[in-house]
């Protein structure tokens, strides 16, 4: 005789979790776009929830005509671009060549790039080596230090682990070598994979604010996260922004339903949307790229 100790949830209930879990999730974020699309006055007054009380694009003209942002918007468009297109050439490259078993000492090449995904150096001789290196205060020292990623060099030596032996047998036939059966096989027939890491690490280079925060001290090469999050841990520079906005200065009166919060909210939008919308696009790659390794013939 079988007892079954589990609780077994009917579909409606299920259903409404699942309701609940979006809910919780997206409702912060819809939260932030109706407060920067809300007049500050306003959303001082409390109550804004789901919708505009009091609809404004005020908020967004101030942070549109502010060129610290749009120059930092522009750096994170060039170094995720940047960033992103060389880390995947120079990780499928590196992968490539780590997936050939006939590589002398690919063993030890392994062990050396697995230890420092446990053990990290730190943050000072870290700083000690790109400083000694010249990047400090450089627009290349966002993207050099982040060039070969371990972990997505272990996902694409998986990948093309599993690839036909037949596929490249035919290129040599053919007079390929391993430059040409890369560029012309291996990488167009690894969309999947391509795409799932390219975006992470468009991700990982859009949302990061630490590194120029460390290295960076020229405000005209800082990205929008390192500025959404000075402006978010000091009120003195949305105070600025209201203050040397041309719009706030030819418009008094609706400058002054312009606040601290609304004007936060409109800069974190503006550094948030642009990343969320390449999502759709590398959406159906997920399940081939983030499945690679996962199943074994």
């Amino acid at each position: 005789m079988k007892i079954s100790y589990g609780v077994r949830l009917s579909s409606g209930v299920i259903y409404f979790l699942l309701a609940l879990l979006v809910f919780v999730t997206f409702y912060p974020f819809w939260n932030s776009a109706v407060i920067s699309f809300n007049t500050g006055s306003d959303t001082s007054l409390g109550g804004v929830t789901f919708w505009p009380r009091d609809f404004t694009f005020d908020n967004y003209e101030v942070v549109f005509q502010d060129k610290r942002l749009t120059q930092a918007f522009l750096i994170s468009i060039l170094r995720t671009v940047a960033g992103t297109l060389l880390s995947i050439l120079l990780t499928a490259i590196f992968a490539y060549g780590m997936s050939k078993k006939e590589l002398v000492g690919r063993k030890y090449y392994m062990i050396f790039c697995i230890i420092p995904l446990y053990f990290d150096g730190g943050l000072i001789p870290s700083y000690m080596l790109v400083r000694s290196l010249g990047l400090m205060n450089s627009f290349w020292v966002m993207i050099i230090p982040a060039l070969i990623s371990i972990w997505n060099m272990i996902v694409f030596r998986t990948f093309f682990r599993q690839l036909p032996d037949s596929l490249e047998e035919s290129a040599r036939m053919d007079g390929c070598g391993y430059w040409k059966t890369l560029f012309r096989i291996v990488l167009p027939i690894s969309g999947p994979v391509v795409a799932t890491l390219a975006l992470f690490t468009a991700v990982a280079h859009w949302n990061d604010w630490f590194t120029a925060t460390l290295y960076i001290s020229n405000a005209k090469l800082l990205p929008i996260q390192t500025l959404l999050q000075q402006i978010l841990s000091s009120n003195i520079m949305s105070e600025q922004m209201m203050q040397t906005s041309s719009a706030a200065q030819s418009h008094m009166a609706s400058a002054r339903t312009i606040t601290t919060k609304s004007l936060t909210m409109a800069t974190m939008m503006v550094a948030t949307i642009p990343i969320i919308l390449v999502y759709p696009f590398v959406q159906k790659y997920f399940v081939k790229g983030v499945m690679v390794g996962s199943l074994k013939e």
